[in-house]
């Protein structure tokens, strides 16, 4: 396997990721029922710092990739606060662009429905952490095409790049690709599994040296 080139952004996000507790290093169970070596939450994105930090992450990653956008959309629950997040820091870099979000459920109430913000228009970004098995994107994209705009990207913090399925019936390809072949939508993520596998081999963090075998070994298992 090719020696994986170290994307500056992506080692800085790594790096602040570990350092405010949102990637951990460990035993951790995943929705598919893997024994994962590492867990990433964003829900540890938990105070203005923070989430400020990350929403510039995910900004200087969008407009890197050259997209181009008309708007962002959140998924609930926690692509909400992360699309409103992005969008303050775009404006803040002289990128002011709309966002909305969805309700889980349908309010009956006031201006009811099941969207807030901004309407859906033209060419929009989904903002989420992750894409595990896909399900909350699918179901973005099919809401923003029924509102006759156009779904251009995904924007995810990490991509795990690991076979969908189960084991025993595990698919040749990660739910990332899945997605992006059922729906030809991108998805640009911050940083990816290689860039993790980078940071774990170059870090001066000696309580993380343990980790460098476990997440390659996961890899070899489980990725694509």
């Amino acid at each position: 396997m090719a020696e994986h080139q170290a994307d500056a952004l992506a080692q800085e996000f790594v790096q602040f990721a570990v350092a405010a507790g949102v990637l951990r290093f460990g035993e951790f169970k995943t929705k598919a029922g893997r024994l994962s070596p590492y867990f990433f939450n964003a829900g540890g994105f938990d105070d203005g710092a923070k989430l400020g930090r990350v929403a510039g992450f995910y900004a200087r990653r969008l407009l890197a990739a050259g997209v181009e956008f008309d708007m962002l959309f959140g998924p609930a629950y926690k692509g909400i606060t992360l699309a409103a997040a992005v969008a303050i820091e775009l404006a803040r870099l002289g990128r002011n662009v709309p966002f909305a979000f969805n309700r889980k459920e349908a309010k009956d109430h006031g201006e009811g429905g099941l969207m807030v913000g901004a309407p859906l228009r033209g060419r929009v970004v989904i903002v989420d952490d992750v894409i595990t098995e896909g399900a909350a994107k699918r179901e973005s994209v099919e809401l923003i095409r029924g509102q006759g705009a156009q779904a251009v990207a995904v924007l995810i913090a990490l991509d795990r790049m690991e076979r969908a399925g189960t084991d025993g019936a595990l698919s040749d390809h990660s739910a990332v690709e899945e997605f992006t072949r059922d729906y030809g939508v991108p998805v640009l993520a911050v940083a990816t599994l290689p860039d993790l596998m980078h940071y774990l081999s170059v870090t001066s963090d000696a309580s993380l040296t343990p980790y460098r075998h476990a997440v390659s070994a996961y890899r070899a298992r489980y990725g694509v």
